[in-house]
C-alpha cells in the first residue's frame, strides 16, 4: 500500500443495504466505539446497515484504538474503517465516503451522519428512513437530540440572517421578543414537521438528492457546512424535516471544543469565523454577509453596555471584536481576486 493511500478495513457489503451510517472521528476515539455499538445493537426495521468510519489523522492513537476494537469486538464488513493521512474537516471527510458510495452500483437509498460524540437511543435510523420513505418531497430528516442527562436541546432551525445575528448578539429580552420569528434556534420542544435545518450531529439524507445537489462545500473546514447544504437542498425544492421522536444522546462540543454551556467564555477558533463568512456569501451574497456582520457587530457592541448592568459577561465569544473583524468583516469586503 502506498504512504499516502488511506488504510481501509472492511468491505463493501453485499446489494441490498438501504441505509449507510457515517461518523467521522477526531480525537474521541472512545465515544466513537460507544456510536458504533448503539448502531449495531439495533435492528433498523429489518434494513441492513453498514457503516464507514473516517479518522481524521487523530492526535494520539485513535487510528490503533479503532481498528483494535474493530478486530476485538469482530465488526467485520459491517463497519469499514478509513483511516485518514489528512485531516480533511467535517464536511469533506463525509464527502470521501458519499462520493464513494454515489459511484456503486448498489449506492444506499439514505445516508445517515452520525457525530463521533453521539450515540442512538432508540430505533433512531428506522424512524428517520420510514419519514423519507413516506414523504417523496423530503430530502433530509433529523433527529431529536438530548444530552448525556436527558435534557432535550435545539435540533432545529432557522436559517441565519443580519436580524437574527443583531437580536442574539444583543442577547435583550425585549429585542429578542421583537425578533421571536427571526430567531435561529428553535424550542427544544419544536414538534414533527419541516423546518428550514436540522443539527448536522444525527440527520439522514436522501442519497438521491445528494447526488443532484452535490454534498458538503469543500470550502469548509468546520461548522455551517451543513446549514449550507440544506439551504442548497431546500432552494432545489426539497423539503427538511424534524423528526423528534427519533432520538440521540449527544455530548454536545466534546468533538470541537466549542460549546455553548453556560460556563466562561470561550475564544472561537478562526475557521469558525471563516465558516461564517462563506456561508453568508455563499447563501446571500457579499451585500448579505455585510449587512449580517453589521448586525452582529452592532449587537454585540449594544451587549456590552446591557451586560455590565445586569452584572453579566458580555454575550460575544471571547476576543470578538479582534477576531470577527479580522477573520470575517475584512475578508468580506475584500475584493476578489482579478
Amino acid at each position: 500500500m502506498c504512504p499516502d493511500t488511506p488504510a481501509r478495513l472492511g468491505a463493501t457489503p453485499a446489494r441490498g443495504s438501504s441505509l449507510a451510517v457515517i461518523i467521522v472521528n477526531y480525537g474521541t476515539a472512545e465515544l466513537t466505539v460507544a456510536g458504533i455499538r448503539s448502531v449495531l445493537d439495533r435492528h433498523h426495521g429489518g434494513r441492513r446497515v453498514e457503516m464507514h468510519v473516517v479518522d481524521n489523522a487523530s492526535p494520539g492513537d485513535d487510528a490503533a484504538v479503532l481498528a483494535r476494537h474493530h478486530a476485538a469486538e469482530g465488526w467485520g464488513a459491517r463497519v469499514t474503517l478509513w483511516l485518514e493521512p489528512v485531516n480533511h474537516g467535517f464536511g469533506r471527510g463525509n464527502n470521501l465516503v458519499i462520493d464513494a458510495l454515489l459511484a456503486r452500483p448498489d449506492a444506499p437509498d439514505h445516508v445517515f451522519l452520525l457525530n463521533p460524540d453521539a450515540a442512538l437511543e432508540n430505533e433512531a435510523l428506522a424512524i428517520l428512513a420510514d419519514r423519507l420513505d413516506a414523504t417523496p418531497s423530503a430530502a433530509v430528516a433529523g433527529a431529536g437530540i438530548s444530552l448525556p442527562s436527558g435534557q432535550p436541546v435545539t435540533a432545529a432551525f432557522r436559517f441565519p440572517s443580519a436580524r437574527a445575528a443583531f437580536a442574539q448578539a444583543t442577547n435583550f429580552g425585549p429585542i429578542t421578543r421583537l425578533f421571536d420569528t427571526r430567531l435561529v434556534p428553535l424550542p427544544p420542544d419544536h414538534p414533527d414537521g419541516p423546518v428550514d435545518w436540522v443539527a448536522g450531529a444525527a440527520v439522514m439524507f436522501r442519497l438521491s438528492v445528494l447526488r443532484r445537489t452535490g454534498g458538503f462545500d469543500p470550502d469548509f473546514f468546520l461548522y455551517f457546512e451543513e446549514v449550507e447544504l440544506m439551504h442548497r437542498i431546500r432552494a432545489a425544492g426539497h423539503q427538511v424535516l424534524y423528526v423528534p421522536g427519533a432520538r440521540v444522546r449527544h455530548a454536545e462540543g466534546a468533538a470541537t471544543g466549542v460549546k455553548d454551556d453556560g460556563g466562561p467564555r470561550r475564544r472561537h477558533p478562526s475557521y469558525w469565523y471563516d465558516s461564517w463568512r462563506h456561508y453568508h456569501v455563499k447563501t446571500a451574497g457579499r451585500g448579505g454577509a455585510l449587512r449580517a456582520a453589521l448586525g452582529w457587530m452592532a449587537g454585540a457592541v449594544l451587549n456590552v453596555p446591557l451586560a455590565r448592568l445586569r452584572g453579566q459577561s458580555p454575550a460575544a465569544p471571547k476576543g470578538f471584536f479582534r477576531d470577527f473583524p479580522r477573520h470575517a468583516v475584512r475578508a468580506i469586503r475584500a475584493r476578489p481576486p482579478g
